[in-house]
Order: structure tokens, then C-alpha cells, then sequence
């Protein structure tokens, strides 16, 4: 019987073996999670794929049906390492680093298992931890409790304010030094303007007793605090304005990371001590209270031996201890991992190229597109301006004439529309020297141009708007709402020029912290103006001039009027006087005040 003929050229018996074939792992088939069975392998196999689990997957060239003895076996394929059942042996996947803070190494990750994507610690596990965290906390704390009178502006508000100043910088201090940092590149300088506004803010306190011009300039000095620990920052002059106070309930993790460091240092001794005073404590609030109870004898003796507590008070001590506290452990956890720092003037990019705000994705507007409502904004304001000239020269015959109404009437009647016109157009302002295309020197000219223009116009309208509410006080009176919105309008005017000057380089970076300090210096202005006094002053002034008085509205004033009444004949100045004496109450050292302290005289 003839034989089939081979598949294979030039095979049959006495044909050697072809050559042997390798087996690489791309020619190898897809193997589910069973293991492969087989002919047992040799010792030098067997450590090839303990080496192939590892990692480094190879094979083994075998010749076929050829084994290592010489004997015809058919063509096994080397061995696979496979996972058990339900694992999952992921390759390392690189971690890239976290955002962490300054002086923190990069996120090791956490083995060969680790997932996408990568758990990545809270920014309150990276940032360092300062020496004497926990002491200038307590220090705070305490200095405020003490010190501040919740009720009323006094001196114990600066002595809080320079407490938690001091116990600030005498840590970061320490830390720098420690760690050999350099002050210079964060702004010292800048930092000492910023806290030395905050303490002037607070020092009003210690001479005027308006309460709402005390509580204007508080919140001032949590600003400029704020802006003194946190360096011009990636996320703007609105963020680094309410840093500290976030950072106050941000930075708690923070905070209990250092009592559990602290903890850990003391030992196992010192931690059962404090429990066991714990323990001792709640026993005895249960048990004394029980014992007086039962025996009239023992109750005496109990409440001679214990204070009288006030529980509101003790209520008001904690919560000014917690909240100077926290807002110094906040400003301490700013100062060691500051937030990133803007890269240059104007920019709201990181030195790093890092744009966490997206600016930089941002389609820019040509000349032509922001052009057209920047212009039809400079030629009504150009018309409106016109009118202005007329009226200013015109006078009160001219406004009967046109408009119908009063000179004050006229006032009234458009103070509060120029003032939001004032401020809507600010923020137009700001959204085109924003995201106008400045590639070219003629788009930065023409938008020098525009914004300048419409800029000066505007301060005519801020001007009309002031000369408005001016007149419309010495017609029917000076009040403290109408001088604060007066002075409101100076500041819209302020920031107004603040942008002119910024036109020069078209560098506006600077400009929203320049007009925070102008913010702040204008506070410090009304201050010395002392205003509850301008306005009883004026008040007087339009009396003697035959008009009518409030005396009730002066009635309502606080000390800081007091002087101007003496002009005021004696039934009404004893009327006045009287009234606003008799809401001063007794002054500690904590809330001594200099008006306070010259009214009772």
C-alpha cells in the first residue's frame, strides 16, 4: 500500500528534523485562567517560569516533536503563569505626582497593586507640621478669651489682634529658620503693610464707638490679615481675601495631626493619665451634684468651695477661644503650604505654567468684537456728560425749566442710578482688559485708548453722582447711610484711577490688591474723619443756618457725636447728651474706648 505523501517537502524516513522554531509570547494564543497541563518540565523550565511569575515573561525554543532525551514526543508549549481565580495582577502604572505643598516630596505609590487612579492624600497629610503649632494656638485662644469684649469696640481687641499676630510670626519664623527658607520671595515686606493695616483696623476700635464703623473695620482687618499671610496666589485677590478664615476649618485634620504627633511622643503613660483625669472628672459631675443634693451641710460646703459660673459667659470664652484659635492654626497651615503663587504681574498662571483656572484656554476678543460695546458706551457717556456741563452751569432755574423738578429733587432722584452705572461699568472694564487680545502693538493701543476714554468719562459720572448726594444732604440733611455711600463712590473713584495708571504697561495683576488697600486705607480715612461726628457737625451747621433738626436722629448717635453737641443750646444738648450717655454702661480695661472714656467725664 503506497504512502500518503507528506505535507512537509523532502520529509519521510531517514529526512532530518527541520530546524527548531522559537516560540515568542506574541505567537502565543490567548489562555484563560486555567492552568495549562502538560509533560513535566525540567528543572531549568521550572525556573523560568518562577522567573516568567515575577514579571519577565520568556519561553523556552523546543524542537518539534523532539525532546531533550532524544525521544519523538509531540510539541508542548511552555508553561504560562497564570493569576489565581479573581486576581488581578495589574502592570505598575506611574503615579504622577499629587499637588502637595511646599517642601513635600512627590506621592510614593503604594506597590504593584495599586489602582487608577491613585489614592492621593489630603493636602492636610503633606503639609508640614511647625513646632509650637499647638502652643500658639492655645496662646491665641487664650489671649482672646481674655481680652475681646464681644459687645462693644474696646483695647482688647488690638491686644487679641497683636497676641495672635506675634504668636503667628514667632512660629513661621522659627520654621524658616529651621528649614533654612528664604523670606524675600515670598513678600516680607508686603506681608508687614498687609498686618500692619489689619492692626491699625483693629486699633479703631480703641478710639471710635460706632459700633457699625467698628464692624466695617473688622472685617477689614480679617481681610488684610488674610492678605498678609497668603502671597499673590493663582486663584486671585477674591480667594486670598477669605484664605485664613477657610483655612481655619480646612486646616482641623491639620491641626489633629499635630495633637496625635504630640500624643505619640508622650508615650503610653501620659495618654492613660489623661483618661484617668477624664474619668475622675465626669465622676465627680455626677457624683457631688447626687451628695449635695442629699445633705444640706454638704451643700454648703460645696458651694462655698466652687465658683459661681456664668454660663453664657463661660459659652462667650469658649467661642472666641475656638475662633482665635482656629484662625491662627489656619494662617500657620497657610504659611507652611502656601497655595501656588501667581507667575508674574497680570498673569493667572503659576511660574510653573500651571493654569488651574483655565484662563489660558480662553478665546481672546479681537479689537472690533470688545470694540463695539466699549464704544457705544464712550459716546453715551460723552452725551450724559454734555447734560452735566449744562446742568453744573445752568443751576437750579435750568433743571426747573427741563426737568421739572427741585435742585435736591434732581439730586435724589439719580444719585442711585450713577452709582450702578459706575459699577457696572468697572466690571465691563475689567472683562475687556481681561480677555482682549493684546498680540499686537495696535491692539494694545487701541485698547489703551478705549478703556482710557471710557475710564474718564466714567469719573465725571462717579463725580456728578457725589456732587448729587452732596447737595441733596445740605437740603434735607446729613445722615450716616448717605456719607457712606459718599464715601463708597470715592472708592468706585479710586479703583478707577487705579486702572489708569495700570493702562501705562497694560500690567493689571497688582491692581485688585492696590484697590483692597484702597478699601482698607479708605476705612482708615473715615475713621479719623470720625463720621457720626461729621455728620452731627453738618447737622448743627444747617440748624444755625435757619433749617430744621433732628435732635432724635442725633439722639441715636453714639459717644463719637457727643462733642458737636455742644454747640447745641442747653434743653437740647442736655436731651441728646443724656440719651447717648445712658447706653454706654460701664467699661472693663478689655473694652476701654477713648469716646466712651470722654462722655463720661
Amino acid at each position: 500500500m503506497p504512502e500518503k505523501p507528506s505535507d512537509t517537502p523532502n520529509s519521510g524516513p531517514g529526512t532530518p528534523a527541520p530546524p527548531p522554531v522559537p516560540v515568542t509570547p506574541a505567537d502565543l494564543p490567548l489562555v484563560p485562567e486555567v492552568p495549562v497541563s502538560g509533560e513535566p518540565t525540567t528543572e531549568e523550565r521550572a525556573k523560568e517560569a518562577s522567573s516568567a511569575a515575577s514579571g519577565a515573561l520568556s519561553a523556552m525554543a523546543v524542537p518539534a516533536g523532539t525532546a531533550e532525551d532524544g525521544s519523538s514526543n509531540p510539541p508542548t508549549l511552555p508553561e504560562i503563569p497564570v493569576a489565581a481565580p479573581g486576581a488581578w495582577a495589574a502592570p505598575p502604572v506611574p503615579v504622577a505626582d499629587p499637588p502637595h505643598a511646599r517642601g513635600v516630596g512627590p506621592l510614593v505609590p503604594d506597590g504593584p497593586n495599586h489602582v487608577w487612579p491613585p489614592r492621593v492624600p489630603p493636602r492636610s497629610a503633606l503639609v508640614p507640621v511647625p513646632a509650637g503649632l499647638l502652643a500658639a494656638t492655645g496662646l491665641a485662644g487664650v489671649a482672646a478669651a481674655v481680652c475681646v469684649p464681644v459687645d462693644r469696640p474696646g483695647l482688647g481687641w488690638l491686644l487679641a489682634g497683636l497676641t495672635v499676630t506675634g504668636a503667628v510670626y514667632a512660629v513661621d519664623r522659627a520654621a524658616r529658620r529651621a528649614s533654612r527658607a528664604d523670606d524675600e520671595h515670598l513678600g516680607g515686606r508686603e506681608r508687614i503693610w498687609w498686618a500692619g493695616v489689619a492692626l491699625a483696623l483693629l486699633g479703631v476700635g480703641v478710639v471710635r464707638d460706632a459700633p457699625w464703623l467698628f464692624g466695617l473695620c473688622l472685617a477689614g482687618a480679617v481681610v488684610a490679615g488674610s492678605l498678609a499671610v497668603v502671597r499673590p496666589s493663582v486663584y486671585g485677590v477674591g480667594c486670598d481675601a477669605v484664605a485664613v478664615p477657610f483655612a481655619a476649618v480646612t486646616s482641623l485634620p491639620w491641626v489633629y495631626r499635630a495633637v496625635e504627633g504630640r500624643r505619640a511622643r508622650g508615650g503610653v503613660g501620659s495618654q492613660r493619665v489623661w483618661w484617668s483625669v477624664a474619668v475622675a472628672a465626669g465622676l465627680l459631675v455626677i457624683v457631688v451634684p447626687l451628695l449635695a443634693g442629699a445633705d444640706a451641710v454638704f451643700a454648703g460646703v460645696v458651694d462655698g468651695v466652687l465658683p459661681r459660673v456664668n454660663v453664657p459667659a463661660v459659652l462667650r470664652w469658649g467661642v472666641v477661644f475656638a475662633v482665635a484659635g482656629m484662625g491662627t492654626a489656619g494662617a500657620l497651615y497657610l504659611l507652611a503650604g502656601p497655595l501656588p503663587a501667581a507667575g508674574s504681574a497680570g498673569s493667572q498662571t503659576t511660574g510653573d505654567g500651571v493654569d488651574p483656572l483655565g484662563w489660558m484656554g480662553i478665546r481672546r476678543f479681537s479689537p472690533l468684537e470688545w470694540g463695539i460695546p466699549v464704544g457705544a458706551l464712550t459716546v453715551v457717556f460723552a452725551a450724559f456728560v454734555a447734560t452735566q456741563v449744562a446742568v453744573l452751569f445752568g443751576g437750579d432755574g435750568y433743571v426747573q425749566r427741563t426737568a421739572g423738578l427741585t435742585y435736591a429733587e434732581y439730586a435724589r432722584s439719580g444719585f442711585w442710578q450713577l452709582s450702578i452705572v459706575s459699577m457696572l461699568t468697572l466690571a465691563v472694564i475689567g472683562a475687556v482688559l481681561r480677555f482682549a487680545r493684546q498680540e499686537s502693538g495696535i491692539e494694545r493701543r487701541w485698547l489703551r485708548g478705549a478703556v482710557a476714554a471710557v475710564s474718564v468719562l466714567s469719573l465725571v459720572i462717579v463725580a456728578s453722582a457725589l456732587h448729587r448726594m452732596w447737595t441733596y444732604q445740605q437740603a434735607y440733611g446729613f445722615t450716616v447711610m448717605r456719607l457712606l455711600v459718599e464715601v463708597f463712590e470715592g472708592w468706585i473713584a479710586l479703583v478707577y484711577l487705579l486702572i489708569l495708571v495700570s493702562l501705562v504697561r497694560l500690567r493689571r495683576g497688582w491692581v485688585p490688591r492696590a484697590a483692597v488697600g484702597a478699601a482698607a486705607a479708605t476705612l482708615l480715612g473715615l475713621a479719623v474723619l470720625n463720621p457720626e461726628g461729621f455728620v452731627a457737625e453738618r447737622n448743627i451747621d444747617r440748624w444755625q443756618a435757619g433749617k430744621s433738626l433732628d435732635a432724635e436722629y442725633l439722639s441715636r448717635l453714639s459717644a463719637d457725636a457727643l462733642p458737636a453737641t455742644h454747640r447745641l443750646p442747653g434743653g437740647e444738648r442736655a436731651a441728646v447728651s443724656e440719651a447717648i450717655r445712658a447706653r454706654l454702661g460701664e467699661d472693663s480695661w478689655q473694652g476701654w474706648n477713648y469716646s466712651r472714656a470722654v462722655a463720661g467725664r
